[in-house]
Parts: C-alpha cells; structure tokens; sequence
C-alpha cells in the first residue's frame, strides 16, 4: 500500500474478488484467514459492502456476491464493446463474414458485439443480444475450453449447424484480460470453416484482449 491508496478499499475490493471466485460463498473467518485481519474487520467490511447490495449473507451466514453487481456489469458490456469494434470490423471485412464477440453471462454465451462485411451479397444474420448455452456453438466452446487448460498460444474452435442450420462457425478465447471471460469468432454460410479463417479469427482474439489490457 501507498500513501495515495485507501487500505479499507483495497480490503473491499479483496472481499468482493474473493467472493467472484468461489461458488459456495466464504464465512467470515475464511475471509478473515485469506484476507490476513481479524474478524471483526471482516464484520464491518461486509457490513459495509451489504448496505450497497454489493454482498449478501445467507442463512447459514455465508457471504456471496450481492445482485448491486449486475448494475455495474451492465455498464461494462458497452466498454468492452467499443475496444473490440476496430479488430471486427477488420475482421469481418478480411474474411467476408460476421464476426461477432461473445462473453460469458451467467451459464450462457451472449454477443455483446456484431459486425457484418459491407462488401459481400449475403452473410449471416447475427445481432448483439443473442445468447446461448456455452456448450453449443464455437463462440462457447472456444470459452469452455480455455477454462478447461488455458493455452499458450490459443487455437480456435468450429462448429457447424448447431445454432443456424447451413452455418459454420469458429472461435478463439480472449485469454489474458482480467475480469473478462469470452471469445472472438465468425459465422459463415459454409459446409466448413477454411484454416486461413480460424488463423484470422486467433489473431483477432488477441488483437481484442491487447485492446482491453
């Protein structure tokens, strides 16, 4: 810590990071233990943090993350947006497809980001909106699978017809971007995804990540 940071602040943020990463929340003496400070600290942060909806206790006296998170994940989406919107665009422009970034709400794979080529006479309709389970489609399974073994040097993922019949698509995961979970990907009118297409796409997904580092 320096002179010019806040301690309880820093002491909130680790709570509320802390509580993101588990699924089945922390008691006050886990949070004491990781945090390295006494219980009643804990007691007054968590207090503190509950009066803004930003953490909630359940019966057993378990601290989860609050739902005053969703305020502040949704002004989220338009940033991440914008720092993609460049790589797409040239993206979609290269390749003459739909290229699109997706990111992880909740269990399913939602596109916060679409952008169509303005040259070619058909493509794929994609809207920002549309979500799906993670388990189907590359732009998710390029996201379960770096959950899965998060690689060096990321490869993309393909599918076909399991979203729109006659479609294929490929993705590659944004890797290296704190607090984002997602992935970069394009959607083709195709029997099959060209090699040249899912190099692109790899390249894309890192082009994004360095916009949003």
């Amino acid at each position: 810590m320096t002179a010019e940071t806040s301690q309880t602040l820093d002491r909130g943020l680790r709570v509320l990071k802390l509580l993101a990463d588990t699924d089945h929340g922390l008691t006050v003496t886990e949070l004491s233990n990781k945090l390295g400070v006494n219980r009643t600290v804990v007691y007054r942060l968590l207090a503190t943090l509950e009066q803004h909806a930003l953490v909630r206790r359940d019966l057993g006296g378990r601290a989860r993350v609050g739902l005053g998170v969703l305020g502040l994940g949704r002004q989220v989406h338009p940033l991440v947006r914008e720092a993609a919107l460049p790589a797409l665009r040239s993206l979609a422009e290269d390749i003459g497809a739909t290229a699109h970034l997706t990111l992880v709400d909740g269990s399913d794979a939602l596109a916060v980001a679409v952008v169509e080529p303005t040259w070619t006479d058909y493509h794929v309709a994609y809207r920002a909106g549309f979500r799906h389970p993670l388990d189907r489609g590359a732009a998710g399974k390029a996201i379960l699978a770096a959950r899965q073994q998060p690689p060096a040097d990321p490869g993309y993922t393909l599918a076909h017809g399991e979203l729109e019949a006659g479609a294929s698509s490929a993705a590659a995961p944004l890797l290296g971007v704190s607090g984002v979970e997602g992935s970069v990907g394009v959607v083709m009118l195709s029997d099959a995804v060209p090699e040249r297409v899912g190099l692109r796409v790899v390249d894309a997904a890192r082009e994004v990540a360095e916009a949003l580092r």
